[in-house]
């Protein structure tokens, strides 16, 4: 069976990170940061960041189209500011045009501040551990089909709907192989997941 091929976009933000942890799982990793690089990748994070810089950036590379027509075929991960890119629409947009490929409504800094960033536990996966939340953003509403995939108490903190997968929390920061291990394998993604 061949290595997987993830792409992690690396425009700006903690991809690195990303990279890190998905070469522990034992799948190849791509840094995308142009549309042509997302050829032969089987899947794709959008990792943490400034979400209006990100959005910038993807508009002027192309790969806004990219991503759009490469979640129409291959699993997509987003992670707090990933999150945000992903939604079909936000409750503060202030120059952010999500891409909306989930079903989802977002407030961003839906935590508060940098000061106000935490680590917890998640429910959702098995074995969990602590996760980042880091300027997060706050999920204030779930479209039908859209699945609940994690919760911090109460609260909506991971969803997946198809091919599409979002947290607003950050798993690379604290090192925790969970949830990329949950989505690579129910997202099908073949070849090394440790």
């Amino acid at each position: 069976m061949s290595l997987a091929t993830v792409g992690v976009l690396a425009l700006q933000g903690d991809y690195a990170l990303h990279g890190r942890l998905l070469a522990q799982l034992g799948v190849g990793v791509r840094m995308v940061r142009r549309p042509g690089e997302l050829a032969g990748c089987t899947a794709l994070v959008l990792p943490g960041g400034e979400s209006t810089t990100l959005r910038k950036l993807l508009r002027r590379s192309g790969l806004d189209h990219a991503i759009i027509e490469f979640a129409g075929k291959f699993p997509v991960l987003g992670t707090c500011a990933g999150c945000i890119l992903l939604a079909a629409e936000l409750d503060d947009g202030h120059g952010v045009d999500p891409l909306g490929l989930l079903d989802i409504s977002v407030l961003r800094n839906g935590y508060g501040r940098q000061v106000d960033s935490f680590e917890a536990v998640v429910e959702g996966v098995d074995p969990s551990g602590p996760v980042a939340f880091i300027r997060a953003p706050r999920i204030t509403r779930v479209g039908d089909g859209v699945e609940v995939w994690g919760l911090h108490g109460k609260e909506v903190v991971a969803v997946r709907c198809g091919l599409v997968s979002a947290l607003t929390f950050h798993p690379e920061v604290t090192g925790t192989l969970a949830w990329h291990r949950d989505w690579l394998q129910g997202s099908g993604v073949r070849g090394g997941v440790a």
